[in-house]
């Protein structure tokens, strides 16, 4: 294994700002996000994780598909698809983690989704292990942990006199190979340097069985906690996996005298009242406890039923724990659900 100083760290990365995209997490007032970045400088170091994940990254919140635009009786449409590498720094497990599970459904499974994969084709992720879990992190109870670099290419543990550099990926080889960062050899196999590295972990939550849920389908208890509900869908916008998506066309302002328009996709989420709403106006998931429930069957039922992952659609991250403002943590659903099975 190899060590790089923290001065050398530095450099490297506002080589790499100068290069390529550089996203890293950068306070923006006030709030910590996963932003590009123009040097070392502006990349915060010490945090828990920033509000957002990196799924904004490869799947962002508001994108064009596509250009329509009417010539006489001539309709051209015009794909956008993404351009450009980018480097994402300070990637926390959890969240590398829900880029694979997002890659799991729109690049693995056909049809694939050429936008989201064309941008993870062309990103490197480095990851910078946790050193403390968060009050609300729970990665270990779902087959991660804070110093997992299984899904990055290249794996930083922050040590007393610098970093340890773990590369996972020939993508992650070939972005240091590239981009040359001075290092020296360190005496420590990975099994014995991850022994020592190991942060406290918090205590362990009990993850139902994927059958437990279709069982408890009708269960009153999703009405009950949908009274605190307020359906503004901050749980899905936070959550490193939720794939939902609106797709709508909007007109454009034109000088050449054509009819044009934009086809964009944004974000949704299935706690929206509308969201299952159809042709006629029937609505199958009117009811406030319909759409939470089907929130947490996504990630604990479908998700593993439709994946090749056979995992569920969680982190364990713990975001959607803290930015709830009534409340609603998944973890407390989660022991309901193993409690009243038992």
């Amino acid at each position: 294994m190899k060590m790089t100083a923290p001065e050398g760290l530095a450099v490297w990365l506002d080589r790499l700002a100068q290069e390529v995209n550089l996203i890293a997490p950068r306070e923006i007032d006030g709030v910590l996000l996963y932003r590009p970045v123009r040097n070392s400088g502006e990349i915060v170091w010490e945090f828990t994780r920033p509000l957002l994940s990196i799924k904004e990254a490869f799947f962002p919140a508001t994108e064009r598909l596509l250009t329509i635009e009417k010539i006489g009786q001539q309709i051209k449409l015009t794909e956008t698809l993404p351009k450009g590498e980018q480097v994402i720094f300070g990637v926390r497990p959890c969240d590398a983690r829900g880029i694979k599970m997002l890659e799991a459904l729109f690049t693995d499974t056909e049809p694939s989704d050429p936008y989201f994969t064309q941008r993870r084709e062309n990103t490197t992720l480095i990851g910078l292990a946790c050193r403390t879990m968060g009050a609300t992190c729970f990665c270990t109870s779902l087959g991660g942990a804070p110093d997992d670099p299984g899904d990055m290419d290249v794996m930083l543990y922050e040590v007393e006199n610098g970093f340890v550099i773990q590369v996972m990926t020939e993508k992650g080889q070939a972005l240091l190979s590239r981009f040359s960062l001075e290092t020296d050899d360190i005496s420590e196999n990975e099994s014995e340097f991850r022994a020592s590295y190991l942060c406290e972990q918090a205590e362990r939550i009990v993850i139902p069985e994927m059958n437990a849920w279709a069982v408890k389908f009708d269960d009153p208890y999703w009405e009950q906690v949908s009274e605190r509900c307020l359906s503004c869908r901050i749980c899905a916008y936070v959550c490193p996996t939720c794939r939902c998506f609106d797709v709508r066309d909007e007109d454009l302002l034109s000088g050449n005298g054509h009819n044009q328009s934009e086809r964009i996709r944004c974000w949704d989420s299935c706690a929206r009242e509308a969201y299952r709403r159809i042709a006629g106006g029937h609505n199958p998931r009117q009811a406030k406890g319909q759409r939470l429930r089907n929130r947490f069957l996504c990630k604990f039922d479908y998700y593993p039923r439709q994946s090749a992952l056979g995992t569920a659609a969680c982190t364990g991250c713990g975001r959607c724990i803290d930015a709830c403002p009534v409340n609603i943590d998944i973890t407390e659903v989660m022991q309901h659900i193993v409690e009243v099975s038992q």
